[in-house]
């Protein structure tokens, strides 16, 4: 049973609508104050608060700023009630996170209503969403926007790139968000020695360039091709739009895109700390995850011994000394230059 708090000081207000609420199945929490809801809500942290805006001591838009401040209740849907119906009002209740807003007097059905929607949200949020075109329909579904973002890729202008060949660059500034229809692009940094750091790896299905899109800056890498690929190009604006339709739905939607800084971040503290024998194994490993998954048949690395090289984080001469002892210890096998796992698992453990 889905509990929900009502912080309301009209009594009479408060009484009906957890009435209406008991009635309709859900537990009911009642605060005649800001400050006693603050408190309950810290306390017993419900699915939901309904909470009305002008109150005495801490009004409304108080307790929120309150409840915002603490993971434990910064997610919680939040619904305003009030007699106020200025835009100006509803503008301010918007910006500071409410999920929703119903004028007094209202309907039964349109409290309801407006509760269930952001449970069914809830519910969506809530659920492990893969990154992909797929994940983020679901995601737009619950906005009842006209168009999934596969339709925009699909509305949108579709590139060719031929190998190596570069998308954009370290200090352009964004204007479209990219999907990889098909094909795999690498993300680099170049240093001051002009040697190349490899910031991260997409593949078919992954998006691209969208942390610069929410930061609002220039692009701080690069991103070339790693064969020929085709990508389709969302423009800036759709995706803006996609991000700020629902503070909710923005945490989810930036949950889902960012979810690799970790891994990258590991990445990085394994390029500056670990053997050179693990260095290699990290970098085959990585790429049999990215772009081979589960599949049964070997997985073939048809990329450069610089291009590897780069992501392994080492000098080109340094790899290949390396990728000839693996080869000798049958993890691996070379074949018309390219590289063939042999033995994933036994690279995994070199890397623990």
């Amino acid at each position: 049973m889905k509990s929900i708090l009502i912080i309301e000081d009209n009594e009479d207000i408060r009484e009906n609508v957890a009435e209406i609420l008991t009635l309709s199945d859900y537990k009911v929490m009642t605060a005649a104050n800001g400050k006693e809801g603050i408190e309950t809500a810290q306390k017993h942290h419900p699915d939901l608060i309904i909470c009305d805006i002008m109150m005495p001591g801490v009004d409304g838009y108080g307790v929120l700023h309150v409840l915002h401040k603490t993971p434990e209740t910064q997610n919680i849907p939040f619904i305003f009630l009030t007699s106020k119906s200025e835009r100006s009002d509803f503008r301010a209740a918007m910006e500071l996170g409410a999920d929703d807003y119903i004028t007094k007097p209202f309907a039964g059905n349109e409290l309801l209503n407006a509760i269930e929607t952001r449970f069914r949200k809830l519910d969506i949020l809530k659920k492990n969403l893969s990154s992909d075109i797929a994940g983020l329909n679901e995601l737009r579904q619950t906005l009842d926007n006209k168009k999934s973002i596969e339709q925009l890729a699909e509305e949108s202008n579709t590139s060719t790139y031929r190998k190596k060949q570069i998308i954009f660059k370290e200090g352009a500034h964004p204007h479209y968000l990219y999907y990889i229809v098909k094909g795999k692009v690498r993300t680099y940094k170049t240093h001051d020695d002009g040697k190349d750091l490899v910031m991260d790896l997409y593949n078919a299905g992954d998006f691209l360039g969208y942390t610069t899109l929410l930061e609002g800056g220039a692009y701080k890498e690069n991103a070339e091709t790693i064969e020929d690929t085709e990508v389709a190009t969302i423009p800036k604006k759709e995706f803006e739009d996609l991000v700020n339709s629902n503070p909710g739905i923005a945490r989810k939607f930036i949950s889902l895109l960012a979810k690799n800084v970790v891994d990258k971040e590991q990445q990085l503290l394994g390029i500056a700390y670990n053997t050179l024998r693990k260095k290699v194994a990290e970098a085959l490993v990585s790429l049999h995850k990215k772009y081979h998954g589960t599949k049964k048949e070997p997985f073939l690395i048809d990329i450069s011994r610089d291009d590897l090289a780069t992501i392994a984080g080492t000098a080109s001469e340094s790899l290949i000394r390396t990728l000839s002892d693996f080869k000798s210890e049958q993890l691996i096998d070379i074949k018309s230059g390219k590289v063939i796992i042999a033995d994933e698992k036994k690279l995994a453990n070199l890397i623990r």
